[in-house]
């Protein structure tokens, strides 16, 4: 099909660009200009030579933790017979670990000199996870001003500032579900936060430097069941974070499109919501019996109301990996609705803490089984060409702190994580037609970063800068590649309006943001939407490296803690929670009374099902995934707990049996005569020599 003459015109100034690059580069590169010391950070801009990276490739030697020790660590800690300061002073349960190339796969392997060897897969493709350690442009400025704030013993977190600061409202749920960060509901106490906590929390988080414009997630347990939800999002507004969001199962703002839009009027900005799949069957592991109708219903009173909205997806193999491509395609047909997507690969920590190596071995995804899983259930993306580590964007956010100059109170968001934790892919789509393409199939994002790095390295006026943004797009671009009815300018806008270094309005995204700027955000023709993977760590890959650039930090009473040192590593959260607890479950039901769950196949009672939101019919009434059935394996804590169980009483069941066959049919005798032990339920033990009185004393 002959391409539109825009097309062939466009072609023609990307080759006039690249002529111009090379004088511009040259010109732009004599005499730099040292980084300046912006008023969000005591530190000045980094050039890319200056960024520090933490030891890639392999194999290579790093710093883990051993399963068994930690737990055992930590109970002691729980337990009341080590102090917490012990976290701070020594390595508790850390061991060396090595990741390395092996059957074709990328491995971590460990061992302890008590508990043995363990090993667990981290890429099944080498060429990708090179692909992504090689594309890592470095870490964000040290986070400094941090002291007392960033004071965890080797789960510190030492650079930037992050990308999303998480606040745990409360512990309490109103589901009861596997897999859990938190094993919500099973921990016999409450842990929530009073409104002075919160405040504390908030106005603490900005005093840390380089002050990021961060977003603010408020999770839990579910947040909604907070009494102090809105105001949390209020006040997060108005100490001026202005991406303010809430990780959220979605039941309560179903049900109630007056909380959305009372939500939405306090500032929420973003719902992360749970969204394990399209149709109620492959949410059915969830355990509510209409999860799928209640999303759909949370998504249209959200959106209506101005709220936009990223599905979350905890991607486990063998329960709904098959369900990554109907997820994208639900993206895909509702591109107004639509514009983020989060897959979270599976973290055997919380209930799942103390998982079988069977059940682990088959329930293991990572970030490489997700690009790959994308390509074939969608045809869409190569993994070494359009999928990025999401600290990738780090050139983009230095080029964005450049042109907008010292005196911004806030630095751009920043994602300078490892890139062994989060990976993303971009798609542009058309929402008139909805043709979607991988920018990077028309971008070339690894040579545009290299451009834009030597505009960064200059660290020119504002003017020359927007100018080597605007040759790097155009140099790096093929419009015969881009959709149909994409054009450069189309980039060049898309760029200015993610960056907002131009200043033009596309609609308010700070503090004034109103439902009117929400509106003409969305006018905008071209949906681009970022799939992202984020894979947190585990007992069994834990890595160090990881955990000190964390982007995802918790803010706590104890300070602010790396995402996966929190939920695992040493178990920051179960000791903090225990320290701060608010309430015996007993005590708080006793005062509060007991908060509606939904569990065992229960319904959510919803005004109305309906929905605008485009379904895949086929999608929809596909039956539940039952790969792990069919291998026998267990699907999660709760089953392998059940198992143990039957297996236990089984094998009581054959030692019995087995003891009468040697007893009766063998004439063995007795194990009691033989051995001195009484076997339950074949001869009634002698009775104990009634004990003397002891002598009393006066």
């Amino acid at each position: 099909m002959p391409h539109k003459p825009i097309k062939y015109v466009e072609k023609g100034l990307t080759y006039a660009a690249k002529g111009a690059w090379v004088v511009f580069d040259a010109l732009n590169s004599i005499n730099r200009a040292p980084g300046f010391v912006p008023k969000w950070s005591d530190k000045p801009l980094q050039k890319s030579w200056e960024k520090v990276k933490p030891p890639l490739g392999w194999p290579r030697e790093t710093d883990s933790l051993c399963p068994t020790c930690v737990r055992e660590a930590r109970q002691e800690i729980l337990d009341g017979k080590r102090d917490v300061s012990v976290l701070l002073n020594e390595k508790v349960g850390e061991i060396k670990a090595t990741i390395l190339e092996k059957d074709g796969k990328i491995m971590m392997v460990k061992d302890c000199p008590q508990h043995g060897h363990f090993e667990d897969v981290m890429a099944i493709d080498p060429a990708f996870f090179k692909h992504l350690e090689d594309s890592y442009p470095g870490s964000d400025i040290r986070a400094h001003n941090d002291e007392t704030l960033h004071n965890h013993g080797s789960s510190t977190i030492k650079y930037g500032r992050g990308a999303v600061l998480t606040i745990d409202l409360t512990n309490r749920c109103n589901m009861m579900c596997d897999p859990c960060f938190m094993d919500a509901n099973q921990v016999g106490f409450v842990h929530e936060l009073s409104w002075e906590d919160i405040k504390t929390l908030l106005d603490n988080a900005i005093t840390i430097k380089p002050r990021r414009q961060m977003s603010v997630q408020f999770s839990g347990g579910e947040p909604t069941l907070s009494p102090f939800f809105l105001d949390a999002v209020r006040y997060a507004k108005k100490v001026g974070y202005n991406s303010v969001q809430a990780a959220t199962n979605g039941i309560e703002f179903a049900k109630s499109p007056e909380f959305a839009r009372a939500a939405a009027e306090a500032g929420l900005r973003y719902a992360y919501l749970q969204f394990d799949g399209i149709g109620n069957a492959a949410n059915s592991h969830r355990l509510v019996g209409n999860l799928f109708d209640v999303k759909l219903r949370a998504i249209e009173n959200l959106w209506s109301n101005g709220v936009d909205i990223v599905p979350v997806t905890t991607i486990v193999n063998g329960v709904n990996n098959e369900q990554v491509g109907r997820i994208i395609k639900f993206a895909l047909d509702n591109p107004r609705k639509i514009s983020f997507l989060s897959f979270q690969p599976v973290s055997f920590t919380g209930r799942d803490e103390e998982v079988t190596d069977e059940r682990r071995a088959a329930q293991r995804y990572t970030l490489s089984h997700l690009a790959h899983d994308v390509k074939n259930q969608v045809q869409i993306g190569e993994p070494t060409r359009d999928w990025f580590p999401i600290s990738f964007m780090g050139t983009f956010t230095d080029w964005a702190d450049l042109v907008k100059g010292p005196q911004q109170d806030w630095g751009n968001l920043a994602c300078g994580c490892h890139p062994n934790c989060g990976v993303g892919m971009a798609v542009m789509i058309d929402k008139e037609t909805k043709e979607a393409v991988p920018v990077t199939a028309f971008l070339n994002g690894g040579q545009l970063a290299k451009d834009l790095q030597r505009v960064n390295d200059a660290a020119r006026s504002k003017k020359l800068s927007l100018w080597g943004m605007s040759l790097a797009l155009a140099k790096n671009y093929d419009p015969f590649m881009a959709p149909t009815h994409f054009k450069l300018m189309d980039l060049i806008k898309k760029f200015d309006k993610t960056f907002g270094a131009t200043g033009k309005n596309y609609g308010r995204v700070d503090g004034q943001r109103t439902l009117e700027d929400v509106e003409k955000r969305r006018q905008d023709r071209w949906n681009f939407l970022f799939i992202a993977g984020m894979w947190f760590q585990d007992l069994f890959n834990y890595d160090f490296r990881r955990t000190e650039r964390c982007i995802i930090p918790y803010a706590t009473q104890q300070g602010e803690i790396s995402f996966c040192a929190y939920n695992t590593g040493i178990g920051w959260r179960n000791i903090i929670e225990k320290m701060h607890m608010t309430a015996t479950l007993t005590k708080w039901y006793e005062e509060h009374g007991r908060h509606e769950i939904f569990a065992g196949g229960k319904k959510v009672e919803l005004g109305t099902a309906g929905h605008t939101l485009v379904l895949d019919a086929d999608a929809v009434a596909k039956a539940r995934q039952t790969d792990l059935d069919e291998a026998g394996v267990a699907k999660n804590a709760r089953e392998e707990k059940l198992r143990a169980r039957d297996e236990a009483k089984k094998k009581a069941e054959n030692d019995k049996m087995a003891a009468l066959y040697r007893q009766h049919v063998l004439k063995e005798p007795a194990p009691e005569l033989a051995t001195g032990l009484q076997i339950q339920g074949l001869k009634k033990a002698a009775p104990a020599p009634k004990a003397e009185p002891e002598p009393t004393v006066n």
